[in-house]
Formats: C-alpha cells, structure tokens, sequence
C-alpha cells in the first residue's frame, strides 16, 4: 500500500494508572491529563490538532467527544473506537493512517478507561456469552478445558498456559518469572499502579486466580489514560519538532484467522497465530526484524501471554520462551528489555489506554526520557497490544 509519507509521533502523555475509585474523577478528567500532557510533550496547542481518533471500551457512544472537549471546541471530527484490549494501538492506527494517508497532517490519538472494581469479564460487552462477540473463542475452551467458576479471561488464559505447560514442558516458576520481571521494572515507573517488587516464591505464594495463574500474574483493572500526537514529516518541520520526532516505522493490525480456531487450543484462540501475522506485516514494512529491537512493551495481560508473544515476535522457537525469561534475556542486562514499564500486569490495564501507554512509554525510551529505567542505546521499539474478539497490533518506532 502506498502512502503519503511518513508518520511520526512529537508528543506523549499518561495519567498515573490507579485502582478504581481510588481518585474521584471521570474520564474526561483523565483525557484532559494525559491530552495536556502530549500537547505540552510536543509543544503545540491544540488548534493544530486536525483530526482525533478516541478510544475506550466502557464509555457511551460520543464519549470522545465529551474527552476531547476538555481540551478545546475546535469542531474538529473525532473517530470514536472499540476493539477491546487493543483499543488504544488501534487509535494510534488510526491517527498513523489519517497522516500517512495524506487526510491530516496533525492527529490525536487518545484513549481512557474509568473501570469498576473486580475482575473482567469475557471482554467488553461480552454479556450473555451466547450472543457475545468472544462466544466462539470461550467455546473452544469450553471444548477441551469445561468451564469452572473463575474469571472468564483468567480460565482461558490460564488454560493456554496449561497446555503450553503440558506441550513444551514449561513450567509455573517460569511464569512467575514473568510477573517478578515486570513487577521488579514498575518499581522504577511513577505511572504505575503497582510499585512492590516481588520475588517468584512470593508470585507463586499469591492466591490463585485460574491454576497456574495466580493474583501478581495476571493484569488488574484499571483507571487512567494516554495519548500521542501522530504528525507528518512537513508538519514537523514547519514546527521545528524533528529533534522530539519518533517514527512509526511499521506497523501492522490483524484479526483471527482459520488457525485461531482450527487447532482447538486455547494457545491459538488467544491470540498467537494473528500475532505472529501481525508482526510479520509490521517488520516487512519496516524492513526491521526483531535482531533490531531493542525495548519492547508487549500486551502481557497474564503472565503467559507475555511467554506467548515472544514466541509470536520470533524472540525465540516455539516452547522455548520460558527458558527464555529464565535466562535473564528480556530484562536489563539481556537481549532486548521487555515491559521496562512495569506492563499490564504492574503498570495496569485501563482497556482503551493500554496501548497508548505503551507507545508513550516508547516514545521516553527511545528519546532518553526514561530516567531510573531507561535501557541504554535504544533506538528501535516495538509495542504489541492484543484484544480477545479480536484483533492484534504491532507497531516498530524508531528514532530517526
């Protein structure tokens, strides 16, 4: 597909993510925080700003507008996007295509969530699971596994970290690696829900949520929200941003095929065959591979998603991705940093901000911005946002 030109991102920011109703405010109050801040990032006011792609899962219909409003009434068209877990990087999406395109040369993406307390359902607007949207991926669990009285994403995750256990050999202290990895790296993220660093004895000791899942491996709910202006070569020009600028090198959205259900796994119907897909397209596109990368945060929900998505990434063969947190290769000091902001499982899951946080979180990385958990010399970044329905967006940034 030919393009106008290339995109770049000039302008990040988040909230602190925070437990529900821990702060007394709504999401529009979040959105003017984390729109202030990218605005401020970029250093240009928000009459520059074209066009506006909005996500979040459990607002109504126009809520982007209400969000962006805080932040001026321009007239401005605002998209208003859902796609479950992968809400945010499908605004970033959005606003890449908006510029690349050629229709603007200044976007917002910006996503929020205000959540309740407790654990998530089947994924937004699930409802009566016989008529939800993930009907057909809990059925494939349904089929191999039952269905016990857990929390629905938890049981279908934690069942593809049983077959994973049961094919490859993997075993629960590895996924606790996981969790103690990305708690240890929160503990330097002031955005961060949690900041408490654990041990995998002390992962392994907390209660269980779907065996082998337990509480510190799988993501909390969340309140909070991101955002990020995406802007053409000629405009950052114009406003002298090429010294802040981080190009969306590649980037790739794609959604189940045949080989999410075929298999019956629940390894597959959570999403690694179309996240395999999806960075597949984003490194052709970008002609980078991942012996480029250098920082990656990626959609670890569950601590085996995150030993999923290197797999899917080509990090390493299939069955090997717990030997490879084992080894120390995904954290400072190995191959590549993974989840330096603490990811889903610390830094929280707040639906339609979570891939805006991770590219922000990109953004400070490749820029130098990072302070106590900056990974030295990175210059390449992929981000990896999945949601179950479902769809999957890899995104490779780069400093120019």
């Amino acid at each position: 597909m030919k393009h106008a030109g290339k995109s770049y991102v000039v302008g990040v920011g988040m909230t602190k993510f925070e437990k529900p109703e821990t702060r007394d405010w709504q999401y529009w109050d979040m959105a003017r925080e984390a729109g202030t801040a990218a605005l401020a990032d970029a250093g240009i006011p928000y009459e520059k700003v074209q066009q506006a792609a909005v996500g979040y899962c459990f607002q109504a219909s126009t809520a982007g507008q209400r969000a962006v409003y805080e932040l001026g009434l321009t007239g401005l068209p605002v998209y208003n996007l859902n796609n479950n877990c992968a809400t945010g990087s499908t605004a970033l999406m959005t606003a890449r295509q908006l510029v690349e395109g050629g229709t603007a040369d200044c976007v917002l993406a910006l996503g929020f969530e205000k959540m309740s307390r407790g654990s998530l359902g089947g994924g937004s607007g699930a409802g009566d699971f016989a008529t939800s949207p993930v009907a057909r991926h809990y059925g494939i669990m349904a089929a191999a596994h039952g269905f016990e009285a857990s929390p629905p994403t938890a049981q279908i995750f934690g069942n593809a970290a049983r077959e994973h256990m049961e094919r490859y050999g993997t075993t629960e202290a590895q996924l606790a690696a996981v969790a103690a990895k990305n708690h240890l790296h929160s503990s330097r993220n002031p955005h961060a829900q949690f900041q408490d660093a654990y041990t995998v004895d002390e992962v392994l000791a907390s209660r269980t949520v779907h065996r082998p899942l337990t509480k510190l491996q799988c993501s909390p709910t969340s309140d909070g929200a991101a955002a990020a202006l995406v802007v053409s070569a000629r405009f950052a020009a114009e406003h002298g941003l090429e010294g802040r600028a981080v190009e969306i090198a590649g980037q790739a959205m794609t959604t189940d095929t045949g080989d999410s259900f075929a298999s019956g796994s629940c390894i597959d119907a959570v999403g690694r065959p179309m996240s395999r897909e999806a960075a597949r397209q984003a490194y052709e596109s970008s002609g980078l591979g991942i012996e480029d990368v250098d920082v990656i945060e990626l959609h670890d929900c569950f601590s085996v998603n995150e030993l999923l998505t290197y797999e899917a990434l080509g990090m390493c063969e299939d069955g090997a991705s717990g030997k490879l947190v084992e080894s120390g290769a995904t954290t400072y000091g190995g191959r590549w940093v993974v989840n330096p902001s603490g990811g889903l499982i610390s830094k929280g899951h707040p639906l339609g901000a979570t891939g805006l946080a991770q590219a922000a979180e990109l953004v400070w990385q490749l820029r130098g911005e990072a302070a106590g958990r900056q990974v030295a010399g990175a210059r390449v970044g992929l981000a990896h946002n999945i949601g179950l329905g479902g769809a999957a967006v890899v995104t490779l940034l780069r400093r120019p």
